[in-house]
């Protein structure tokens, strides 16, 4: 089919070169011959009055022209994907569907692993690839790249739909030997103290650092940082460290490893875990489906109890 002079399976071709960066690859990944491809990219060249693709090694290196192609035709394959294809019923129990989804490593094993096993029982042939958290999710929401984000409502977008999962607060955790922790913390101790801390996205950011500095003007002496929460409790044995965690995360952790659990002496409010998915994927049977399987298990969730 042609627009505007243009075959419009040339743009599949074009993504798939893009993706994959070897010819062999692409081609195999949209099921066409090694020279159909070759002709594939000599017909885009044609169009477009420019290379395209240079070959460094077996590697096929983008130019400039092709790195500002891509994008938009991303966009729009992925949009007669999911606006269009994927109206088809969606049938859980017989699909291959593999979602891709952004949460911290406190959400996969606090709620994600039971989501995984709800979805293995009832949609077997469903597969998951779990992300870690990045600096700036919103580009891959935005290019439908990621099916669905799962972290605190208050740094989620409002460009994309989202739904609450469940509440969470903070709370101090450390060594049960730990002298400081046989008494309420208050908050001079706690700003004194060494502190494991977690790390977030590429520039490892801690989780409480920018509230401490808006508040309080304040740093905490970090010691010793790790990525993520769920490392933290294990760095903290034999020391007088503490770390900051999410309740539920500590009460996981406290039931295969020594664990005190105090009360944060911070007046920070308890936030609210949600997922978030590409105004892209809204209609999209697939992401329907797994939404309401997290919004069931978000709702079979108990809560914390209210004291440590």
């Amino acid at each position: 089919m042609r627009f505007k002079g243009l075959d419009l399976n040339l743009l599949v071709a074009l993504d798939a070169l893009m993706t994959e960066r070897k010819l062999t690859a692409a081609a195999r990944s949209i099921n066409l011959s090694q020279p159909a491809m070759s002709a594939a990219i000599a017909r885009l060249r044609t169009y477009f009055g420019d290379e395209l693709f240079t070959m460094q090694g077996r590697e096929l290196i983008p130019t400039p022209r092709a790195e500002a192609l891509a994008p938009a035709v991303r966009d729009v394959l992925r949009h007669i994907q999911f606006s269009i294809i994927s109206w088809d019923m969606f049938n859980p129990a017989a699909s291959q569907r593999r979602f891709r989804i952004i949460l911290s490593d406190f959400m996969t094993l606090v709620f994600f692993e039971k989501v995984v096993e709800r979805v293995a029982r009832e949609a077997p042939g469903v597969g998951f690839e779990l992300l870690s958290l990045d600096d700036d999710p919103n580009e891959p929401l935005r290019r439908g790249e990621l099916d669905f984000l799962i972290m605190p409502e208050l740094y989620m977008s409002n460009e994309h739909p989202k739904a609450d999962l469940f509440e969470e607060r903070f709370v101090c955790v450390g060594c049960p030997k730990n002298q400081q922790l046989m008494r309420p913390l208050s908050f001079e101790t706690y700003m004194s103290m060494g502190h494991v801390a977690g790390t977030f996205g590429w520039t490892l950011k801690p989780s409480l650092e920018e509230w401490l500095l808006l508040e309080h003007r304040l740093k905490r002496r970090v010691e010793v940082a790790a990525p993520g929460f769920s490392l933290l409790p294990s760095l903290l044995s034999g020391t007088e460290r503490i770390a900051t965690i999410p309740l539920r995360l500590a009460l996981h952790l406290a039931k295969t490893m020594p664990l005190r659990i105090v009360e944060l002496p911070l007046p920070l409010p308890a936030f609210t875990e949600a997922v978030q998915w590409p105004a892209l994927h809204n209609r999209d049977q697939a992401s329907i489906w797994m939404r309401e399987v997290l919004l069931q298990e978000a709702a079979r969730f108990e809560s914390p109890s209210e004291t440590c």
